[in-house]
């Protein structure tokens, strides 16, 4: 019978500790394949490297977590009582001197408490060890996420297709999110960004009840669906009734830029060599000064996971990695605009490919 905890007990045994922490969050839910909130009640599953697992886990998520079919001692605690007995009684039943944790997703609270059951523990931020093992996508998980980011396309033009002069951005913003729904979202990835005119210049604005969209705005678009329990994530940027010079000309820089990082994805380059492509064409225009950000992140069942698609990080890419590429371009200020471009791409045996298919000519609604 496989050990399906073997990967983190490797992790543990590599950094020389007595096992791996694990807390509700993505790791936590490709792991046992189920999704636990991550709330004022601490829950964590203790994997040691050597030996079964131990978990502590809220009263009122006992059944649920019984249904994974867990294979070590289960330590329950209720409101009434507090959790603090129950940190006592499993560190009693699996001692422990060093411990590796998600640095990005154990919350504070919960490290104080495994530290209180377990005096003089060292703990050890593996996040980027645990994390490396969502690196590349199974064929079901890519599957799910092909399945979401068709749901965001469909939602996507048929909300574009609604899009007039006169409208809010958080009318566009309801009708963006009534489509995912509507084509089979089990939620969205992240909250919606549709921003118009300068307010799209703001990498994470929210929409605005009070601004009628005029014409010659800008109008960006980054949103999600997601299904499967993964996560797409898709930017495009129209333009309402008309374009002007400026916008075209920033337009076409930036696709440009979209279309040099998606060339330079392939296995063996670096995470590096596709950001550097990407910023080079954006440094080499006359809108140099608006460049604000990285050229991707990795995407699965998190928004922002690795790899991180930025100069510097020699990461080598392998085929079943997910990432997005979005330059993009910014100007704050009266008469300002961001135009931004965001694809989901999929690293292959001998090259990588999007996964995302909605045009990215610039295109005019309302």
């Amino acid at each position: 019978m496989s050990d399906r905890h073997a990967a983190f007990r490797r992790i543990a045994q590599d950094l020389g500790v007595d096992a791996v922490a694990l807390v509700p969050g993505p790791n936590f839910e490709r792991l046992y394949d189920a999704a636990f909130g991550s709330h004022e009640r601490p829950m964590v599953v203790l994997i040691p490297a050597e030996g079964a697992p131990a978990a502590l886990v809220p009263d009122l998520e006992l059944s649920a977590f019984a249904a994974l079919g867990f294979e070590g001692e289960v330590f329950g605690w209720r409101d009434q009582t507090g959790h603090a007995a129950a940190f006592a009684e499993l560190a009693r039943h699996l001692p422990l001197s060093s411990l590796a944790v998600e640095g990005q997703v154990m919350r504070v609270f919960t490290h104080h408490a495994l530290v209180a059951a377990y005096p003089g523990l060292s703990v050890i931020d593996a996040e980027a060890e645990i994390s490396a093992l969502r690196l590349r996508k199974s064929p079901a998980e890519l599957a799910a996420l092909a399945e979401a980011i068709a749901i965001s396309e469909a939602a996507l033009a048929e909300t574009l297709d609604r899009v007039r002069v006169g409208m809010t951005e958080a009318e566009v913003e309801r009708m963006l999110v009534a489509a995912l729904f509507a084509h089979g979202a089990e939620d969205q990835a992240f909250g919606a960004l549709v921003a118009a005119a300068e307010n799209a210049a703001h990498a994470h604005a929210h929409a605005r009840a009070d601004y009628a969209i005029r014409p010659g705005d800008a109008l960006l678009i980054d949103f999600g669906a997601r299904k499967g329990r993964l996560c797409a994530d898709i930017t495009r940027t129209v333009f309402v009734g008309h374009a002007s010079d400026e916008a075209q000309a920033v337009y076409d820089r930036v696709l440009a830029a979209n279309r040099a990082g998606l060339a330079a994805a392939r296995p063996g380059a670096t995470a590096h060599d596709v950001d550097d492509a990407a910023t080079s064409v954006l440094e080499a225009s006359p809108f140099a000064e608006r460049i604000r950000t990285r050229t991707g992140h990795g995407l699965g069942r998190a928004v922002h996971e690795a790899p991180y698609i930025v100069r510097g990080n020699r990461q080598v890419l392998e085929p079943g990695m997910v990432f997005t590429v979005e330059p993009g371009l910014y100007r704050d200020g009266p008469g300002g605009f961001g135009v931004r471009i965001e694809d989901d791409v999929l690293v292959t045996e001998d090259g990588a490919r999007a996964l995302t298919t909605f045009p990215r000519e610039l295109r005019i609604v309302g």
